[in-house]
């Protein structure tokens, strides 16, 4: 039975029953309450309410309507409030049916789960006073609100209203004394409505997050009423006006995340009434003598402004202060010596700044302590032994200061600290070994420091420990066998102590471990083989100890980027799969290590000189059997010349080349063979030259076409394709085999597609997606200046991004990391959609004809670089790692960035990119100073934080340089902010900033520029 059905029959009953005496008053009161009952039952449906649905078991046909749950009557008799807020419901809001509720005055339907539009039909809702629709999905235009003249308070936040807001309707809402329109995507207003400013009833003003433009105008000094005001999250400028001063009943004010300069204006401390204050993430400056008067503050958040000058003394009397944040700005001076001892403190965070004098030592007198965040400041004296009964701390981080003295016992067994900061101090005395008892603890940064003494054995207990650096110490005694119950270790630097025995093997069972540096220590014995069991080793360095024996052949199953066991004792025949030249460094300082081939280690040979001697007779037989060889070749070429052989045409080579025996092997699906191939390799297809051979487009007939790379030894560049492809070169080279092995395991959308190979004794060949927008260089470095098309902002920061990912995954992605050694530009080649792909291996370098990078041939072997990408490691190690990649990566970010040439004149003799944006670094508006001209000014931040991102890429030691991961991870988050990505994660960032100082500290160690 239908809901209207059940309604008709219930009015039906209602409507007979009773006898007359009632008359018609109580045949009209009937009338209304059936028709109430039939709205709300229409409600229900639509906004998918079930009978089972939790909450609402009232909503029968059989109740009056003043029975349902959250349903309120006027009378007892009409529907006066609906209030359906904080349900799980869904489907949309039918305005058309509850506007024709005649007594409805309140709708609060805020998070809910509704979606759709509000339609035009809200009009009709005349008599409310109330309208939340908060927390929702509604979207759409908002409609024009001007019939809702009784409305006192609006709340249409946290949706996704698009379009204008229709700012003029609130001159029909005399009594309105609240308005909520924030966390919506809004088209920018250009300036700030002034509609608002006439409101002169309003108590709560929430705008935060919807695109207010402009300046705040001095007329909000006319809200004098306001208790409320939220401005947060917007793309505000200019300064604060002098006339907000006048709002002096004013209890929270978020000013936060905008483009505010200026100072605090004149009379700020008027606003005595404040509880909680904002205006963090803006350029604001000046000191704080203001806030000394604000004795109400609860929460005081200034974080990434300017300011400067001494915190006020009197914020230590603040007897409601429980949340400060004044991090990332120029304030100097002492901390109050009571700040926090008097209310529940939560948290401080002053970092970042100029700060002296001691800790504070009250700010967990009442227990409830969770941050104390005051690194890279000058703070002196000893840490507090208060803090060692602060049970209630979730991170203590005081790095990068002058304090003193050792750190109170009960630090180091905190129960619920999760990160412990003490790097970079003169702190002394031992690691406390109560530091079993920190389940909780998972950093522990204590380098650079002068503890002493031996690493405890109950930091086993420590049992979420991720990450521990205790390097440049005075640890002493041995590394405790215990360590092995660390299953969650991922980081283990202890290097530059005075740590010795041996190496425990039970370091084997952290199997969680990618780095290991246990460098310049006293370490003797064996290395522990159990070490090549760490499947996710990434960086092992045990260099300038005292360790001997051979290496043991379970390394050479790690996959390593960065490898040091220099200066040791170590002896025997390095393991093969480690004695490559990326590793040609790795060994130096051991006198007794040797190899069977690499040529950078000792010969394994006893009999070294014999072997000279076998060498050389053997270079001699090969110079003179190659000497007749070339002979017979010219008597040959001579001979047919004389017989006067005629010259073949293209398609005589083509039935030529088919002749010979090809074997075609192949890594995609493809829907073509390898004559189809051959009879393309012509003079008139080619498109390019390589350091190794020509490329060749071919067109496939169905629209589509693939590039051919075409290999051959020592041939002369004039030599004709069918004469190179019949005569007989060396055999094809190990290294070959090894990088279309690889090469062909590749499937990724950034690293160019090698359909295929077709070899025979005397060529190979081999068949590469067709880019057909050339290469990143030639788009940016043309002799057109870059404007050979799609190369706007949007499509570099797409490139980067791409390119980014190609190289993340040959890194990070594959079982064995593929090292590209010769990123560039001119190795980024584009798609029809202007989508990267990495190319070139070693092998294959796609080219237009008649462009290049002017950088001379590679080899197609081992790839030295190209000048201008090269890092600087390369000139004193010749080791080629991942990080060495990282560099060249920043080199072609910085290219994208800047629009110029790795080299240029420009730069001064010797100097490139890299030392260039270094230098203009250092001057005023620098950045802006180095970012090519055609960036609009809407994508300028987005450009400084690649052009950031490129300068950590290209630091001078590769330690410093982040991996490909975090590279991809920083191209991202570079376009969050950004206004045109999407409006709606303006809501999210402000999120992320409110609650910064939960955030900011989750690296061990913030990198700036």
């Amino acid at each position: 039975m239908t809901s209207s059905l059940l309604s008709s029959l219930l009015f039906f009953l209602l409507f007979f029953s009773g006898g007359g005496g009632d008359g018609g008053g109580a045949a009209s009161a009937q009338k209304l309450d059936a028709d109430e009952l039939r709205i709300l039952l229409e409600v229900k449906m639509s906004l998918g309410i079930s009978d089972s649905s939790p909450g609402f078991e009232s909503w029968r046909p059989d109740k009056s309507p003043c029975e349902f749950s959250g349903v309120s009557c006027k009378d007892g008799r009409s529907v006066s409030t609906i209030d359906l807020s904080n349900q799980r419901l869904g489907g949309t809001i039918p305005f058309g049916s509850i506007c024709r509720l005649p007594s409805l005055v309140k709708l609060w339907m805020g998070s809910t789960g509704v979606s759709g539009n509000v339609s035009a039909d809200i009009g009709r809702c005349g008599n409310l006073e109330l309208l939340d629709l908060a927390g929702n999905s509604l979207s759409g235009v908002v409609p024009d609100l001007s019939s809702l003249q009784k409305l006192q308070v609006l709340n249409l936040s946290d949706n996704g209203f698009t379009g204008s807001f229709p700012w003029r309707s609130l001159a029909r809402m005399p009594a309105l004394n609240s308005l909520s329109l924030g966390d919506n995507p809004f088209d920018p207003t250009g300036s700030f409505p002034e509609e608002v400013l006439n409101v002169s009833t309003l108590t709560w003003l929430y705008l935060s997050n919807c695109n207010i433009q402009g300046r705040i105008p001095p007329a909000i000094g006319r809200l004098t009423s306001l208790v409320n005001l939220e401005l947060a999250d917007n793309f505000l400028s200019g300064e604060i006006p002098q006339e907000i001063t006048y709002l002096t009943r004013l209890w929270q004010l978020e000013l936060y995340n905008n483009s505010l300069t200026g100072t605090l204006p004149v009379g700020f401390r008027n606003l005595s009434n404040l509880v909680y204050f904002d205006a963090s993430m803006n350029k604001l400056e000046g000191n704080l003598s203001e806030i000394r008067f604000l004795t109400k503050l609860v929460s005081l958040q200034l974080f990434e402004n300017k300011f400067i000058g001494e915190v006020p003394p009197e914020l230590g009397n603040f007897k409601d202060l429980i949340n400060l944040s004044l991090y990332t700005n120029q304030l100097s001076g002492s901390l109050p010596k009571s700040l926090g001892s008097w209310a529940d403190f939560d948290f401080i965070d002053v970092s970042t700044n100029f700060l002296t004098g001691p800790i504070p030592p009250d700010m967990c007198k009442k227990g409830t302590m969770k941050r104390l965040l005051m690194l890279e400041n000058r703070f002196t004296g000893e840490i507090p032994a208060a803090y060692g009964n602060c049970t209630s701390l979730l991170r203590f981080r005081v790095s990068e200061n002058l304090l003193s003295g050792e750190v109170p016992a009960g630090i180091w067994s905190l129960p619920k600290v999760n990160i412990i900061d003490l790097s970079m101090n003169n702190l002394s005395g031992p690691v406390g070994s109560g530091i079993g008892k920190a389940e909780a603890l998972s950093q522990l940064f204590i380098s650079h420091n002068q503890f002493s003494g031996v690493l405890p054995g109950d930091i086993s207990g420590a049992s979420s420990l991720v990450s521990l650096d205790g390097s440049y110490n005075q640890l002493s005694g041995g590394i405790p066998e215990s360590i092995g119950g660390l299953k969650t270790l991922a980081s283990l630097h202890l290097q530059g102590n005075r740590l010795g025995g041996e190496i425990p093997a039970s370091l084997g069972s952290c199997s969680s471990l990618t780095q290991i540096n246990l460098a310049e220590n006293l370490l003797s014995g064996h290395i522990p083989a159990s070490i090549g069991g760490l499947s996710n080793l990434n960086s092992l360095n045990l260099s300038n100890n005292g360790l001997s024996g051979e290496i043991p052949a379970a390394l050479s199953s790690l996959r390593l980027s960065e490898l040091d066991l220099s200066s040791n004792s170590l002896s025997g025949e390095v393991p093969p799969e480690l004695a490559v030249e990326a590793y040609s460094g790795s060994f130096s300082g051991n006198p007794n290590l040797c190899s069977s081939h690499a040529r950078f280690l000792r010969s394994c040979s006893s009999s070294s000189s014999a072997h000279s001697s076998d060498k050389l007779r053997t270079v001699l037989t090969s110079l003179a059997v190659g000497a007749l060889a070339a002979i017979s070749i010219i008597v040959y070429v001579v001979y047919m010349k004389k017989k006067g052989k005629k010259k073949l045409s293209g398609r005589e080579r083509g039935r030529l080349i088919s002749t010979d025996s090809w074997d075609m092997k192949s890594f995609q699906i493809v829907s073509f063979d390898e004559q189809k191939i051959l009879n393309a390799i012509r003079t008139d297809n080619q498109i390019g030259k390589g350091g190794s051979g020509n490329v060749y487009r071919v067109d496939l007939g169905n629209g589509q076409a693939v590039a051919v790379k075409h290999i051959w030894n020592n041939s002369e560049s004039s030599e004709s394709p069918a004469r190179a492809l019949k005569r007989k070169p060396p055999a094809i080279s190990k290294e070959f085999d090894a990088e279309v092995t690889a090469l062909s395991s590749i499937r990724h959308m950034n690293v160019v597609k090698l359909f295929c190979s077709i070899t025979s004794e005397d060529s190979s060949l081999l068949v590469y997606e067709y880019l057909s927008n050339g290469s990143l260089w030639d788009r940016l470095h043309s002799g057109d200046g870059g404007k050979l098309g799609g190369l706007d902002w949007d499509t570099r920061y797409e490139v980067a991004v791409g390119a980014a990912h190609g190289l993340e995954y040959l890194h990070h992605g594959l079982q064995r990391p593929i090292l590209h050694r010769d990123v560039k530009s001119s190795n980024i080649l584009l798609d029809e959609s202007f989508q990267p792909r990495i190319a070139d291996f070693g092998i294959a370098k796609i080219l237009h004809a008649g462009a290049g990078d002017g950088k001379g041939p590679s080899s197609t072997h081992v790839v030295a670089g190209t000048l201008g990408y090269i890092a600087p490691e390369y000139a004193y190690t010749e080791k080629v790692t991942m990080k060495s990649d990282v560099y060249s990566f920043g080199v072609v970010l910085l290219e994208l960035v800047t629009g110029r040439r790795p080299i240029e004149p420009e730069f001064g003799e010797n100097k490139d990119i890299v030392h260039w944006v270094c230098s203009k670094m250092t001057l005023r508006d620098g950045f802006l100073q180095l970012l090519d001209g055609t960036v609009p000014e809407a994508s300028r931040e987005e450009a400084i934080k690649v052009l950031r991102a490129g300068v950590l890429c290209t630091m001078r030691l590769p330690s410093l340089r982040p991996s490909m991961r975090s590279v991809v991870k920083m191209l991202e988050e570079a376009r969050k902010d950004r206004f045109a990505a999407a409006a709606s994660a303006a809501a999210t960032a402000g999120a992320a900033a409110k609650d910064d100082e939960n955030s900011r500290d989750d690296d061990p160690k913030q990198e700036k520029l």
